[in-house]
């Protein structure tokens, strides 16, 4: 398999969406959208499905003290920590403003503080924070809370704040120990706080530990990514996020503070994917869907391994709920029928919040086809395989036709029934998905509007 991977490499290794959703963004059908048809949406979804499953929260907490030159969040960078009361503030009011959709008390099954930096915010105030979102709602038996933590930034007032709140699930953004990459991407911890933050969590209770980890970064080597990944199995987090770096610059210009040719040669940064999983296997990790890992005995494994994983903005998850809510600016909600994101800007959203209404930027209204497509690319996400026979067969007909190519390469197993992703394929779930992508076909960009498969 060694050898035709490195064949086909360079033939795969084309511009490609992620799939966090479908339809992905860039073709969102914002002209059928607005605030009346995602609000209708909403109710539908929360009706059908709250005393069943619950639902998940996404909260968007921009603020950083610092840029990290790597990321593609949507952030604001600032040392003023005054801004954190005001922007909870409006959190709030926007929950206030989904409360008033439902005709019943909310169960919440999931909630997730992302970034930016949520430990940005003082521990009193991500107290403020949840205790206001919990307020008057019902907590799921099985819930499960996490949030993303910068390493050098977290104490363990923090951690221990959020474990009295209900949070089980850290997740630490690593990328790598190397100081020549920390330096250029200007994201710098130590190995002594990273391994500070982990013991203090695992002192306090916390049951599962995540390190986010990037290939591909500029000025990243062989011997740096090996020195990372042997200091990674000495910690033994429970999970891995072993992702590529997206290499952005038009959609985020703090990538320019370094050019292409920082970057890894496409030769090089498929042996540090390739170098970077067979190490994560060493240490005893199992692969989950793409880019994840996580040791024997984690709910998230047992998830894939039972048929359970999901995937939705906030990547892999073994809860399953069919109405997300994004609260937050730029966040991302999840209908199941429709997607919506909120402004990008913390003044409009602000402004927009505190007037008592909804913060909704753009969205998405998902067709019959859409639904259909929706399914298969996450069984192929989640499940490695996917089924003709469970969906109808019109929407099928082009997508399959473009698998053949795949087909041939040995990157997936073709039937009558369906589609099976073969081990060669794992390293190219995107391409595979992608030919199934109706509305990227119907009309292909111009310009490069995604990040770069290898």
């Amino acid at each position: 398999m060694e050898k035709l991977l490195k064949k086909i490499t360079g033939k795969y290794n084309v511009a490609v969406p992620r799939y966090t959703s479908y339809p992905t963004m860039p073709y969102w059908d914002n002209q059928t959208f607005n605030e009346g048809v995602w609000k209708d949406s909403v109710r539908m979804s929360f009706d059908e499905s709250n005393q069943a499953s619950g639902i998940s929260l996404y909260i968007h907490l921009p603020f950083c003290e610092n840029l990290c030159t790597y990321c593609g969040c949507n952030t604001r960078i600032t040392k003023n920590h005054s801004v954190e009361e005001p922007y909870i503030a409006a959190v709030l009011q926007e929950w206030r403003a989904y409360r008033n959709l439902f005709g019943e008390i909310p169960v919440i099954r999931e909630i997730h503080l992302g970034g930016g930096t949520p430990t940005f915010f003082s521990a009193n105030n991500l107290h403020r924070l949840i205790d206001g979102l919990l307020e008057g709602v019902h907590i799921h038996e099985k819930a499960e809370f996490s949030f993303e933590a910068h390493p050098a930034n977290t104490t363990r007032d923090h951690l221990q704040t959020l474990f009295d709140l209900g949070f089980r699930r850290l997740s630490l953004g690593i990328q790598d120990f190397d100081p020549r990459v920390q330096f250029i991407i200007n994201r710098q911890q130590s190995f002594e706080q990273v391994l500070e933050v982990t013991l203090q969590a695992r002192q306090i209770g916390y049951t599962s530990v995540n390190y986010d980890l990037i290939y591909g970064l500029p000025l990243q080597s062989l011997e740096g990514l090996v020195n990372t990944m042997n200091i990674v199995g000495g910690l033994n987090p429970d999970r891995i996020a072993f992702y590529s770096y997206a290499h952005v610059p038009w959609i985020k210009p703090g990538q320019r503070r370094f050019t292409e040719a920082d970057l890894p040669a496409p030769e090089l940064k498929a042996k540090l994917h390739k170098i970077g999983r067979s190490l994560l296997t060493s240490y005893g990790y199992m692969e989950i869907g793409m880019d994840h890992f996580a040791l024997p005995g984690d709910e998230l494994l047992e998830a894939a391994q039972s048929g359970e994983l999901h995937r939705n903005f906030m990547g892999y998850t073994q809860e399953h709920t069919q109405l997300l809510i994004g609260l937050g600016v730029s966040s991302i909600g999840d209908s199941w029928y429709g997607f919506a994101q909120n402004v990008k800007t913390v003044e409009e959203y602000l402004a927009l919040t505190n007037a008592g209404g909804f913060a909704l930027m753009k969205g998405h209204l998902l067709s019959e086809a859409d639904l259909v497509l929706r399914r298969h690319i996450l069984d192929i996400m989640c499940k490695g395989q996917t089924q003709w026979n469970r969906y109808p067969e019109a929407v099928e007909e082009e997508g399959v036709a473009r698998l053949q190519a795949l087909a041939e390469d040995g990157l997936v197993e073709l039937s009558r029934s369906g589609l099976k992703v073969t081990p060669l394929g794992k390293y190219f779930l995107r391409n595979i998905c992608m030919c199934l992508d109706a509305r990227l076909w119907a009309a292909q960009p111009t310009t490069q509007l995604f990040s770069m498969a290898v």
